[in-house]
Parts: C-alpha cells; sequence; structure tokens
C-alpha cells in the first residue's frame, strides 16, 4: 500500500514536515564537518608514509679493510631513492659476489640505510701436508688461493678439488685431502691442506672390443696409455689419465681412417675401477666399418683466374689406393698454399666425398671455392708451463693477418697432437675486435715428455743382453730430443750412444740432430778379432711427401784393431787385419726412405723400401763407397694372418789407392739366413782355422707367414711364424790367401714371438737345407726380436 502526505490531517502533515526539514539540515551540516574532519588523518598518515619511504642517508658499519665508497658502489640505491625491496636483494647478492664479506646485513631506520658487513679473512700463509709424489710448488700452482687473498670457502672447496684432480691426474685416485683452517690474529688465516696420497691407480689392462682389422697388440702401440708392468715404475704412462684417455680415442679414430676405415668410430673408452681400487681396466669398444679404397679424384674451381691444372700435382691420392682421410686433409692443405701463393688469400677448399657401399670406394673432388674474407687477429696460446710457445705456433702455418683458413687450423691442431709432448689439444675461434677478425685460442695440456727405459733379454751368442736409455722429447720445453742410451751384455762388450734432434732446423721443415757414439765389439767368432770404435755422425732429413724422406750426414769414426790370438804363432784374424792397427774414416752419405705400412712396428699391409750410399774419403784412411737396397712388403692374407716378405743387399767397393780390409767387407749377419751363425758362411780365410773374411757384395732374402696362436688370448702378446730364408756372400775383398765361397745358403724354420715387458723377444728353430762342412749352422737362436 503506498502512502501519501494528503492521506493524513492537515495540522499533522505541517508538523511532520517541519521536523522533516529540520533534521535533514542537521543532517547535511553534520555530514559537512565530518567530512574534512575524516580526509585530514589520511592525508596527513600518506605525507608521512612517503617520507620515510625516500632514502636520505646510507651507513656502512663493520668494514675495516674495505673502503665505504667500495661498498657503496656495489648498491643498487642511492640516497635519494625509494626504499625497495627488490633493489636491496640485489645489492645484496653483487655484495656476496665480491667474495670480500662473509655476511652482509641491509635494513632500514627510518629514512636511513645501514649496511652491516662482516669481511673475509686475509689468506696469510697457505701450506701442504703429507704430499710426497707431488711437490708443494706444483700443487700451489693450480689453486687459487694465494698468500695475501682474500679467504672465501667457496674457494676453498674449489681448491680442494682441485689438488684432488692433481693427484688423479698422476693416477692417485685414493687420495683424500683435508682442509684446515687456523684463525689468527688481525682477521687471517692460515690455511693447511692436509693430504693423504694412498697408492697409484694405474692401468692393469687395456682390451679392445670389435677390432678385427688389428690385433690388440698393433692398437696398443698407438694409445699412449700403456699397461703396467715390470718395468712400468721408469715411466708414468700406465698411470690412468682421462685426458690420456680421450687422446687414445682420438689417436684410434684417426689411425683406422688413415688405413682405409672411413666409417671407424671408437664407441666408448671405460676405465673401470677395480674394488680395491688399485687399478683400472680399460676398455676401447670399435666400430671398424669396411675397408674402402679411392676411387674417381677429380679437382675444380669456382675461381675463374685460377686454372685447376696448375694444382693438379699437390693431388697425393690416387685411384685404387687404400682410403686414407689424412691424405684428404694435406691435398687440401697443398692445394690451399698453392691458391694462396697465386694470389687467392682466401681461398677455400673443400673435399666433397662421394661413397659407394658396394664397390667400397671412395670418390673426391677437390672443389676450389672463394671464403669469407676473415682475418687472424691473434693466436692465443694457454697451458703451456713448459713448451716455448714458438714450439707451438711454428705448428701453424697461419700468423697473425693471415687469411683465416679452417681447414689449415684442423691440420695444425693434428701436427701438435703428434709431437708427443701434448696429450691435449683444443682450438676455439672467438671473435676479434672486428666482424672480419677472429682470435684463436689454443688451449694445451702436457703430457711427461721424459722417459726411463730399459730392456733384457738373452741371445744365443751374447748371454744375457740389456739396453738401458733416458729420453727427453721436449728439452728445455723447445721440443728438441735428446736420448742417452746404454746397451750391453756381460762379456762387457757394448755401446754407448748419445742423440740429438731439431726438429725445426732453422725454422724449416728440416730435422738437424747428432750422434755421438763408442762401441766394444766381439768379432772374434766371425773376422777373428775385436774392434773399439768412436765415432759422430752430423745429420740432416727432410720430408719430401708423406711416404718419403731424404737424410744426409757426415760421418766421423775411429777404429782400432784388437786380434784374437789363441797361441803365440796363431792368428786368427782375417787376412789384411793388423793387430792394434788404427784407422780414421771420414764419410759423407745420404738415406732415401719410401714407408707406406700402416703400422711402423707390428705392420700387416704396405711397402717399405730404402737405398742408401756412403762415400768415404774426405780425409782419413779410408776410400770406398758402400751401397745398401732394401725392400719389404705386407700382405694380409686373412684378418689375423698376415705374409712378409724382405729383399736386402748390398755393395762395397774401393777407390783410389786405398785398399779394402775384410772389416770394411760385409760378413753374413744372423738375421739372413736362420740357421747360421753371424759369419757361419760365406769366404774364409786360408788359415788353417777357416776365419771369415769380408765381401765386396751380399744378398739375402726373407719370406714369412705370421699368425696368433689359437685359444691363447691376444693380450699376452704371443704370436707364431713360418719362415724361409736364403742368401748369398761374394767376391771376397782380399783374393790372396782365401777361399771363395758365393754358394746360395737356404733354410726354412719356425718361431715364437712375445712383446714381453723387456722388450720384443723370439725364439726361432732353423734347418739349414745346404750347409756346407765349413759352415757354423745353429738350429736354436733366442734374442731380441729380429721381426722385419
Amino acid at each position: 500500500m503506498v502512502l501519501t502526505i494528503g492521506q493524513f490531517g492537515d495540522k499533522n502533515n505541517s508538523m511532520n514536515l517541519q521536523k522533516t526539514k529540520r533534521w535533514g539540515m542537521e543532517l547535511l551540516l553534520a555530514l559537512s564537518l565530518a567530512v574534512p574532519l575524516l580526509a585530514m588523518p589520511g592525508t596527513m598518515m600518506g605525507a608521512t608514509q612517503v617520507e620515510a619511504a625516500t632514502i636520505r642517508k646510507i651507513s656502512v658499519v663493520g668494514n675495516r679493510r674495505v673502503e665505504v665508497e667500495t661498498v657503496l658502489s656495489y648498491l643498487q640505491f642511492v640516497p635519494g631513492d625509494r626504499y625497495d625491496a627488490g633493489r636491496v636483494d640485489d645489492s645484496l647478492k653483487s655484495l656476496f659476489a665480491t667474495g670480500l664479506f662473509s655476511d652482509v646485513n641491509i635494513r632500514r631506520k627510518g629514512s636511513k640505510v645501514v649496511v652491516k658487513v662482516v669481511e673475509n679473512p686475509i689468506v696469510n700463509k697457505v701450506a701442504f701436508e703429507g704430499n710426497s709424489e707431488i711437490d708443494n710448488k706444483t700443487l700451489a700452482s693450480e689453486i687459487q688461493l694465494k698468500p695475501r687473498s682474500v679467504f672465501t670457502r667457496a674457494r676453498v672447496r674449489s681448491d680442494t678439488q682441485r689438488v684432488l684432480d692433481v693427484y688423479q691426474r698422476q693416477g692417485l685416485f685414493a687420495a683424500n685431502v683435508e682442509p684446515k683452517i687456523i684463525r689468527i690474529a688481525h682477521n687471517r688465516v692460515n690455511l693447511v691442506f692436509e693430504i693423504n696420497e694412498g697408492s697409484k691407480t694405474t692401468v692393469k689392462s687395456i682390451n679392445f672390443i670389435g677390432n678385427r682389422a688389428f690385433t690388440d697388440p698393433q692398437l696398443r702401440d698407438i694409445v699412449t696409455t700403456s699397461e703396467t708392468g715390470l718395468f712400468s715404475f721408469m715411466s708414468s704412462s700406465n698411470i690412468y689419465d682421462p685426458d690420456r684417455l680421450n687422446l687414445d680415442r682420438e689417436l684410434l679414430r684417426q689411425y683406422y681412417i688413415k688405413n682405409g676405415y672411413a666409417d671407424a668410430r671408437v664407441i666408448s673408452a671405460v676405465a673401470d675401477l677395480a674394488p680395491d681400487g688399485q687399478n683400472f681396466f680399460i676398455t676401447f669398444t670399435i666400430d671398424e666399418g669396411e675397408l674402402y679404397r679411392f676411387g674417381n679424384i677429380d679437382l675444380e674451381t669456382s675461381l675463374a683466374s685460377l686454372d685447376p691444372e696448375t694444382m693438379r700435382d699437390k693431388i697425393t691420392t690416387f685411384p685404387g689406393e687404400i682410403y686414407n682421410a689424412s691424405k684428404i686433409s694435406k691435398t687440401a692443405e697443398a692445394i690451399t698454399l698453392t691458391a694462396a701463393e697465386a694470389g687467392f688469400a682466401f681461398a677455400r677448399v673443400r673435399p666433397s666425398v662421394h661413397r659407394d657401399p658396394l664397390a667400397r670406394t671412395i670418390d673426391i673432388n677437390y672443389v676450389v671455392e672463394q671464403g669469407p674474407r676473415v682475418y687472424i687477429e691473434r693466436i692465443d696460446i694457454t697451458g703451456n708451463t713448459r713448451t716455448k710457445d714458438y714450439v707451438i705456433r711454428r705448428e701453424f702455418k697461419l700468423v697473425e693477418g693471415d687469411a683465416y683458413n679452417k681447414l689449415m687450423v684442423k691440420r695444425a691442431k693434428q701436427r701438435l697432437q703428434g709431437l708427443g709432448f701434448l696429450k691435449k689439444v683444443e682450438v676455439k675461434r672467438s671473435r676479434g675486435s672486428a666482424p672480419d677478425r677472429v682470435v684463436l685460442n689454443v688451449a694445451v695440456v702436457e703430457d711427461n715428455s721424459g722417459e726411463l727405459g730399459f730392456s733384457a733379454g738373452y741371445s744365443s751368442t751374447d748371454g744375457p743382453i740389456g739396453d738401458v736409455s733416458i729420453t727427453e722429447r721436449n728439452l728445455m720445453g723447445k721440443g728438441q730430443f735428446l736420448q742417452l742410451k746404454l746397451k750391453g751384455s756381460l762379456n762387457g762388450k757394448g755401446t754407448i750412444n748419445l742423440s740429438f734432434t731439431e726438429p725445426r732446423f732453422l725454422g724449416q721443415n728440416l730435422a738437424a740432430g747428432f750422434d755421438v757414439y763408442h762401441s766394444i765389439s766381439d768379432l772374434s767368432s766371425t773376422l777373428g778379432y775385436e774392434k773399439q770404435e768412436t765415432g759422430g755422425k752430423l745429420r740432416l732429413t727432410m720430408p719430401l711427401n708423406d711416404e718419403t724422406r731424404l737424410s744426409t750426414y757426415y760421418r766421423f769414426a775411429r777404429r782400432e784393431i784388437t786380434a784374437v790370438n789363441f797361441s803365440e804363432i796363431t792368428n786368427l784374424a782375417s787376412d789384411g787385419i793388423v793387430d792394434g792397427d788404427v784407422d780414421i774414416t771420414s764419410a759423407v752419405g745420404y738415406g732415401l726412405v719410401y714407408d707406406k705400412r700402416n703400422h711402423f712396428r707390428k705392420p700387416t699391409r704396405g711397402v717399405y723400401l730404402s737405398a742408401s750410399q756412403e762415400f768415404a774419403g774426405i780425409g782419413g784412411d779410408k776410400q770406398y763407397i758402400r751401397s745398401v737396397l732394401e725392400g719389404r712388403a705386407y700382405y694380409p692374407i686373412t684378418e689375423t694372418i698376415t705374409f712378409a716378405s724382405r729383399l736386402r743387399g748390398g755393395h762395397i767397393s774401393g777407390w783410389g789407392n786405398k785398399t779394402l780390409d775384410s772389416g770394411d767387407g760385409y760378413t753374413n749377419f744372423a738375421d739372413c739366413v736362420r740357421g747360421y751363425e753371424a759369419g757361419g758362411f760365406g769366404a774364409r780365410s786360408n788359415n788353417g782355422l777357416g776365419s771369415a773374411v769380408g765381401t765386396e757384395a751380399y744378398a739375402c732374402a726373407n719370406v714369412e707367414v705370421r699368425f696368433p696362436f689359437p685359444f691363447i688370448p691376444d693380450n699376452l702378446g704371443l704370436s707364431g711364424a713360418v719362415f724361409a730364408d736364403a742368401g748369398m756372400m761374394f767376391d771376397p775383398v782380399q783374393s790372396a790367401g782365401v777361399l771363395k765361397d758365393d754358394t746360395i745358403r737356404a733354410s726354412v724354420g719356425a718361431g715364437v714371438l712375445w712383446d714381453s715387458p723387456m722388450g720384443p723377444l723370439r725364439v726361432d728353430f732353423a734347418y739349414a737345407l745346404n750347409d756346407k762342412v765349413t759352415d757354423r749352422t745353429q738350429v736354436f737362436s733366442f734374442g731380441a726380436s729380429s721381426k722385419f
């Protein structure tokens, strides 16, 4: 129901209307007074909050060494800024990141901000206790904390791990390092690393899985890590090192692709630690793939003014040859250098490879094209604490300012890895000061370059034999080679030899060096006398290509003869030899070697050819020309059986007014025809006792089939061989009083070969087929391996 005013009486309506008006005016008045009063406290409160949020002053407390300005420079706010929790958090992070403080607190007091810091101590001294295998200097160079540096617990933890890493690189995986902190006055600390070295963790065995083309012993020769053996204490290569293991993995891969296995992969290299923590068992898993040969070889260029025919002679890959990835790289490098010399500094060679899996051939097309115009601004080298910078730089055929070429940088890395004293090489590119400039960062990890070698054995002719050698492959960090070697037997005969080689003579790819030696030889069973010889040689060797090298030399020697007399009347020495005779030899010579074997010690495929000549008569007492030829060939009958053959021959002739004596000529050496003693056949002195007489010429032929023994593990290093030999000695150097004998001698036999911890040894059983009454034969021979 809706009521209206008109429904009430007039009197009552008038009174009610007046009351309503009065009440409304009072309400309006009250509201007009209340609203300003309510607004005033809020306005005053907001002004106070704004004023309080503005930073008027910043105070730093707790600092002693660090300047106030240094602390303020790391803050993300300044007086006049509003106080912001995010900026405060960033400031805390910045101050902690300096490493100067162990604790930082930032709090606000009204318009004032107080920064309270607790400074980290200063390191007073760093010491190592319990270390004997690694000296203090080496450990100190590895850690970050040094005297007068700022101490932080994070750096202590990091340095502790660094010390452990050093010990692990030395094969001491059982080492334990405990840092001790000794606080002293003036907020300083002494830091002591207490070390328990434990025993060395060595490599017990190296095994290979998946290898068919090469045996385990052959691959062990390729890797730089070695198994622990009888004389391992003389070398550190049997100590497990992860960096060396990575290098070995790459060396294996390169070895395979160099010998025709283009798809070869080293799937894994696993080092398993024995439960006793003393030994590692290393296993390389290999996927060899198939053997490839080179197919069609071509060369083309997109550079209009560059004639490809002028560069074809730089190609070293030929159709039908076994695939060799290193030859492709070397060919591309040679073409790149040729193009650069022709004025195309930015020429780039891109080998285009096409595989034919059915024919097992790989076609190569060398494409010469314009590369990006980028220059080398700088080459930075790190990690070489001993090796001189120039030793590493000279392996780059690039210098600062040259055009950058990715292929040539890769080849330089491969050359560095082949030096023998760097176990890890990394070459990375970074941007230079301009878009067309790059910086090459070369990081290396050095390996032990010194080596103490020892081998021993027994010879059926000389009795117990042995040799000791001290070798340094990086002499004084200059990349030079130095070796002192002593070889002898219990009968007092032997040789001492000192060799030195500078691999980059005059900064060129020439190896220059010298040899100095002294030897005592007992030839009483062959020529009937003993001799002492002292001499030296200056030599220079240059590579003509990847397989061929030429060497030249000058040799000087002083020889003294002591004839052997079994009675005061009979002299066993050959005619022409005088007891106490002394002569001087001054000669120059050269040698040419062509080596295309797939393995330098245990080849299964390839050829080896050598030729040498020596011309004596540049002063001295001797005048002759000596020539020697040798050829070897290897063919794999199966994956494990190898056919090997060797042909050798030599000739010497006198000139001028000097005559040759028996010692200048050739006598049968023990491995010419096995089954005969050294000097066991050939021309004889007609003195009733048959001393051997040197001849002007000789020829030897050897064939051999080598095979592994069934059911015998490869890691024992045992293998067998059957052989046949033939040879002859003809034209004695003297005719008077000499019984000439130029009949061919032959023998057959079998042998056992052993890669022992003392070096390669061999036992042969041979049967002489056509020996004469005057010959001296031997069925059994044992000694250092004479495997060719």
